[in-house]
């Protein structure tokens, strides 16, 4: 894969853990979970190139003061896709009680102080040029937290979380079906009850409650997920990872050279608008980033090159630009 660089090899780490002898072992979850996400980056970087057919991801290593680091690669303006952005992180250190509010989702960590914490995922988003070819969110992570000394009831925690969904301007049936198919697969090798609820949790989650309406068409999404073996779940984390690429890269072969028109790329705009209000506003993992002092390329990096907001647009009942928005009120059982 020729991926442009902004630094040079010999500059990338082979590890970002802390713990030499963690690292050498690779024997922890930790380390076997950051080997995982590094792979799952190489692997879907290069089938997003070959998809594209002539841009190339640069990629950026970067370290964090606090402790760890990551590797950022985005492509822009390639053939198929306006900006893509595949990211991996590995961070720790410290962590004020509302980050980990932010993280954990609750409120458990209010009298705690700073909590000491392990935090490790791969993070992408796809947003295509064509209309009618649908964006990608995927996610998957793996949290550790410990007590603070002297803080008698701190939170002493490990989970796993992430998820995979779809978000297109326009429905073709054929493509959505597909993608559910591929994530219930992936959920049924691991429990037949993984699927609906993780289908439910997606939709419960990426909702703009301002507006009312889902982001998207959803798929899958968990978080806070340690109630299983921890071995099964870094098994079932790979899984997801692995099913990225066979979920999404055919429905990008059918549709990236379908023409639209201008009204159609207009309607692509004001999605991607929805897209950035859901992300600014209520992302949990856009919220963490921004409490732990993370990398701000990084965590931005989800949003579009080029959004629209029009004032008070309602699209013409019945027409394809409402059946989407439908949808996204009214989520469907898509499989």
């Amino acid at each position: 894969m020729a991926i442009e660089k902004e630094r040079p090899e010999t500059e990338r780490p082979d590890t970002f853990i802390r713990d030499a002898d963690e690292a050498a072992s690779g024997k922890s979850i930790r380390a076997r979970f950051e080997k995982m996400i590094r792979e799952a980056q190489d692997s879907i970087c290069q089938a997003i190139e070959a998809a594209d057919g002539g841009g190339k991801f640069k990629e950026d290593v970067w370290s964090r003061a606090g402790g760890g680091g990551g590797i950022s690669r985005v492509l822009q303006d390639g053939g198929v896709w306006e900006k893509a952005g595949v990211n991996v992180s590995v961070v720790y250190g410290t962590m004020p009680p509302e980050a980990y509010r932010a993280a954990k989702g609750d409120n458990s960590a209010t009298k705690a102080g700073h909590v000491p914490f392990f935090a490790a995922g791969i993070s992408s988003v796809l947003h295509p040029k064509n209309p009618f070819a649908p964006t990608l969110h995927f996610n998957y992570r793996y949290f550790e937290t410990d007590a603070p000394k002297g803080v008698e009831g701190a939170p002493r925690q490990w989970w796993f979380g992430g998820g995979t969904d779809l978000t297109p301007a326009y429905i073709f049936e054929e493509d959505v079906k597909h993608f559910h198919t591929v994530q219930k697969k992936a959920c049924d090798k691991f429990d037949p009850e993984f699927y609906p609820k993780f289908k439910k949790w997606c939709d419960d989650y990426f909702v703009i409650k301002h507006r009312s309406e889902r982001r998207g068409l959803g798929g899958i999404f968990f978080d806070d997920l340690n109630g299983y073996d921890q071995e099964m779940l870094l098994s079932f984390a790979t899984e997801c990872a692995s099913s990225v690429i066979p979920a999404y890269i055919p429905i990008i072969e059918r549709r990236k050279d379908t023409p639209f028109t201008d009204q159609h790329k207009e309607w692509q705009q004001l999605r991607r608008g929805r897209y950035i209000e859901f992300n600014l506003v209520y992302d949990r993992g856009t919220t963490f980033g921004l409490k732990t002092g993370g990398r701000i390329e990084s965590i931005l990096v989800s949003l579009p090159l080029t959004a629209r907001w029009e004032y008070d647009h309602q699209p013409e009942e019945g027409s394809e630009e409402w059946k989407l928005l439908d949808a996204c009120i009214n989520p469907k059982e898509w499989i």
